[in-house]
């Protein structure tokens, strides 16, 4: 009974994807382990939308780009393949009895999949795990210290 539950419930979120975001996820599923471009954060939304379908914003090259439509993430509901911008952002949490800090001071990457409200896979490249190629890592909005993260929703050209 409880997986019978499950499964519907995970049925109806899939089917609540939007499909701009889901041709996102098809895309980084496509380049797993590869290197998008030259291998800069944002290239791996930039392509990703590219090949959706999707509105990129260029016009502030040097600040923030735009990947959509901004969202409030305490308010809209966020789906795998909305697309983040980190500005500014320290982590710190603990593991294994060990304090770790990360910072990300101007990044983008893409909700791999949602966790649970505010606790994501997100997709990225240009890490320090990863290098220039694409991989996955957690985000786990309430070990943020500092810094703001920009959500967006991509939407068709």
């Amino acid at each position: 009974m409880k997986t019978t539950l499950l499964f519907i419930l995970f049925i109806l979120w899939e089917f609540n994807i939007p499909n701009l975001n889901k041709l996102v996820v098809e895309y980084v599923d496509s380049v797993m382990g590869e290197k998008v471009n030259s291998g800069e954060c944002w290239d791996l939304a930039s392509e990703a939308l590219d090949h959706a379908g999707g509105y990129l914003d260029r016009s502030s090259q040097m600040s923030i780009y735009i990947f959509g439509k901004k969202l409030n993430p305490k308010k809209d509901k966020i789906f795998p393949g909305d697309i983040i911008q980190l500005e500014n952002v320290n982590l710190e949490y603990r593991k294994n009895d060990r304090i770790y800090t990360e910072t990300m001071s101007h990044h983008t990457a893409i909700i791999y999949k949602v966790l649970k409200k505010d606790h994501y896979k997100i997709a990225h490249q240009n890490t320090s795990l990863y290098g220039r190629k694409v991989g996955i890592s957690e985000l786990n909005m309430e070990y943020i210290k500092k810094g703001e993260i920009i959500f967006y929703r991509p939407y068709k050209k």
